[in-house]
């Protein structure tokens, strides 16, 4: 393999949008975390496949644990939770994987928080804590209204003044009754007359195979979609469907192309043998959070296949800035992450081999892989900085 960033890069994203493309390497050139973000292939491409972290119980896991990719969302019993929020590379792994994974990210990321590097060690450490002392116990839990603790807490809360109507009035206009999204070129720019004309039937051949409320998935408009950042380039669209009734009871849906992991290449455990890669996500997302959203669907469209899901109102993430120079609320924040990250795999333990509360719970008592994460943790996360100056030089 070469050792050429560039071109490890530049390999890895071969055939997507040139356009969005470019968004994508603009986005990874403005700081390490968002370079960091963007290039998980990188990470999974120098593990070292001799590492003793390789070792451990086999999960559930996101694949691409960051300080990012957890937040908020209705569950399809209406409440709100915090959870992990990212699917797009889960897998059939090690357990140690995502939690060396998201380490280095709280290292990486100590100026996104504003910490410094001692300060970024203590709070690797209070989710490394929580997430062993959490396994230990044995029992699965979620974050809610209710249990929410600091900037998690905050976060719930202020959900509960967001309206659909707003949500709406944020992302669309009104035009003869009936509203349309707004193209901003910022978070949506506008889709080929072929692109939504294929998008409508798709969901319609979808729906009428799946006997969804036809008059819930009548399409009012279908653009192109700017999110996330690891997958800037592949095919993502916005679509505004009648919803419960124009213009107020509509809703926003993401239809989002799934590929295959980047992880794939690296897994030594066998997987399963999914029907499309779409399936792969939504299957996982559902064994692992404790309440799965309302509108979580794959659809299937010869070779490719995309996610289909609710874009909510009361969807966010913590704003990690949000501390007021109080390290501890920053500390329950880590400590909320790690108890998600150790109920997300007990929840999802015992199916399709992955390891059972049990030997989690043995794990969870063994001390050497703690040192093993840190040491790794800190020894890439340099690699990463390197890597990173090597990029924004060169491309």
């Amino acid at each position: 393999m070469t050792n050429n960033i560039i071109e490890r890069i530049y390999r890895f994203n071969e055939g997507r949008n040139p356009k969005l493309l470019a968004l994508k390497y603009k986005a990874m050139r403005s700081d390490v975390f968002t370079f960091y973000r963007g290039t998980c292939h990188l990470f999974y491409e120098d593990f070292p496949r001799d590492l003793p972290l390789n070792v451990a119980p086999s999960v559930w896991v996101c694949g691409d644990l960051h300080l990012e990719n957890f937040g908020s969302y209705k569950g399809d019993n209406r409440l709100v939770y915090f959870d992990m929020n990212d699917f797009d590379e889960a897998c059939f792994a090690p357990c140690t994987w995502d939690l060396v994974r998201f380490v280095t990210s709280t290292i990486i990321g100590s100026h996104a928080l504003k910490v410094n590097e001692s300060e970024a060690l203590h709070l690797s450490n209070s989710f490394l804590d929580a997430y062993s002392n959490t396994l230990a116990k044995g029992i699965a839990r979620s974050v809610e209204n209710e249990t929410a603790l600091g900037l998690v807490k905050d976060l719930l809360k202020s959900l509960k003044t967001r309206l659909r109507q707003d949500f709406l009035d944020k992302h669309t206009k009104k035009k003869k009754g009936k509203r349309h999204l707004i193209i901003d070129n910022k978070h949506i720019i506008e889709a080929t007359e072929a692109e939504q004309q294929r998008i409508r039937e798709l969901i319609s051949t979808w729906q009428k195979s799946t006997q969804k409320d036809a008059n819930f998935y009548q399409i009012l408009d279908v653009q192109q979609r700017i999110a996330g950042t690891g997958s800037l380039g592949l095919e993502r669209y916005a679509v505004l469907v009648e919803g419960k009734g124009s213009p107020d009871g509509n809703y926003l849906l993401d239809l989002k192309l799934t590929k295959t992991g980047s992880l794939q290449p690296y897994l030594t455990l066998p997987q399963p043998d999914w029907s499309s890669e779409s399936a792969r996500v939504v299957a996982i997302q559902e064994r692992v959070q404790g309440t799965p959203p309302a509108l979580l669907a794959m659809i299937v469209d010869g070779n490719k296949s995309y996610v289909l899901r609710e874009l909510q109102p009361e969807e966010d993430r913590v704003s990690l800035q949000a501390w007021d120079g109080k390290l501890e609320r920053l500390n329950k924040l880590m400590q909320t992450m790690g108890e998600v990250t150790a109920w997300d795999q007990l929840r999802s333990g015992g199916r399709q081999g992955s390891a059972i509360a049990d030997d989690l719970i043995k794990f969870a008592h063994l001390s050497d892989w703690r040192n093993q994460i840190l040491e790794y943790a800190i020894s890439y996360s340099k690699q990463v900085k390197l890597d990173y100056q090597e990029f924004c030089q060169k491309s």
